[in-house]
C-alpha cells in the first residue's frame, strides 16, 4: 500500500528548513567576522602592551639618553645605564652581514632557477634549496658557534669566541631561500613573451635575463631583499648563541655585540627582576624593534606596489 502524502506538512517542513536556512546564513558573517577579529585583537593586545610597560620604562629613564648613550649597563647596581645604540649597532651589522651573504647567492640561485634550469632540475633543487628554511634556528646558532666561528679564526685575525661575522654569515644562510623563492617567482610572473621578443632582436640570454626580466621583476626582487633583512631583524637563537652578550657600541664586527633579540632573551631569563627598570627596559627595546620591523615591512610593501609591473 503507497504512503499518503500530505501537502500541508511538506509544506511546514520546508518552511522550517528555510528558516533555519536564513537563521544559519544570518550568523554566517558575524562568525566570520569574530574569527576574522582574531589576528586584529592580537595585535592591538600586543601592541598595547609594549607600548604601557614602555611609557613605565620612560617614566624612570630619559628618552634622550635612551636613544643617544653609548652605555648600556642594565644591571650595574652602581649606575644603572640604559641606551638602545650597542644593540642596535649589533642588529644592523648582524643583518647587513647577513644579506651580503643572502642577496648575491638567492638572486643568482633564482636566475638559474627561472632563467636556465630545465624543469626537472627546477623541481630538484628548489625543494632542496628551501629545505633550509625548515632548519631550526637554534641548529643554526650552534653551527655558528662550533663550527663557523673556529673555521673564520684561521683566517680572520682577531675575531673574538663571539662575533657578529659569523652570526651574519650564518643568518645569510638561513635566508637564502627566502630572497630565491621570493625573486625566482617575481621572475617566472615576467611573460615568455619579453623574453622572446628581446631574443629575437640579437639579445643573449644573459642580456635578457639582465635587461629585460630582472628590471620586469624588479618590485618582487626588492621586496624579497626587504622581507630578508626584517627577517634577519627579528632573529633571535642565532645571535644569542654566536654573538655574544657583551653590550658593545662597536662598528667592529670582529668584537663580540648583542642584539636587540638577544637582549630580550637576557633580561626574560631572569637575570632582572620583574618590576624593575631593567625589565621594562626589555619592553622598550622590544618596542623599538617593532616598529623597526614594521617600517621594514612597510617599505617592502610600497616598493612593490610603486614598482610593480601588470602584464
Amino acid at each position: 500500500m503507497s504512503k499518503t502524502v500530505n501537502v500541508k506538512e511538506l509544506i511546514q517542513q520546508k518552511d522550517r528548513v528555510s528558516k533555519v536556512r536564513a537563521i544559519v546564513e544570518k550568523m554566517i558573517p558575524t562568525v566570520l567576522f569574530l574569527l576574522a577579529s582574531i589576528s586584529i585583537l592580537t595585535t592591538v593586545g600586543i601592541v598595547s602592551t609594549l607600548v604601557y610597560e614602555t611609557f613605565l620604562f620612560f617614566k624612570e629613564v630619559s628618552i634622550i639618553q635612551f636613544f643617544t648613550s653609548p652605555e648600556l649597563k642594565p644591571l650595574s647596581r652602581v649606575d644603572p645605564k640604559f641606551s638602545i645604540l650597542p644593540l642596535l649597532t649589533g642588529t644592523v651589522l648582524t643583518s647587513l652581514v647577513a644579506m651580503f651573504v643572502a642577496i648575491p647567492i638567492g638572486l643568482t640561485t633564482a636566475i638559474f632557477l627561472s632563467e636556465y634550469a630545465s624543469e626537472k632540475v627546477r623541481k630538484l633543487l628548489k625543494p632542496l634549496i628551501e629545505v633550509l628554511a625548515g632548519i631550526p634556528t637554534i641548529v643554526y646558532g650552534f653551527f655558528a658557534f662550533t663550527f663557523v666561528t673556529p673555521l673564520l679564526r684561521e683566517f680572520v685575525p682577531g675575531l673574538q669566541a663571539t662575533n657578529a661575522l659569523s652570526p651574519g654569515i650564518v643568518m645569510g644562510i638561513m635566508i637564502i631561500p627566502l630572497v630565491a623563492s621570493l625573486s625566482e617567482d617575481a621572475m617566472n610572473s615576467v611573460p615568455n613573451a619579453m623574453r622572446e621578443g628581446a631574443m629575437a632582436l640579437g639579445a643573449t640570454k644573459l642580456e635578457v635575463t639582465l635587461r629585460v626580466v630582472i628590471p620586469a621583476a624588479i618590485s618582487g626582487i626588492i621586496a624579497s631583499f626587504v622581507l630578508g633583512i626584517s627577517r634577519a631583524i627579528g632573529e633571535t637563537m642565532i645571535v644569542t648563541i654566536a654573538s655574544g652578550s657583551t653590550k658593545n657600541f662597536t662598528f667592529d664586527i670582529t668584537q663580540s655585540m648583542q642584539t636587540m633579540t638577544a637582549y630580550i632573551v637576557e633580561v626574560t631569563s631572569g637575570d632582572a627582576a620583574a618590576g624593575t627598570t631593567a625589565y621594562y627596559s626589555l619592553y622598550a627595546v622590544a618596542f623599538t624593534l617593532f616598529i623597526f620591523t614594521l617600517l621594514m615591512n612597510m617599505f617592502a610593501r610600497y616598493i612593490s606596489r610603486k614598482y610593480r609591473e601588470v602584464y
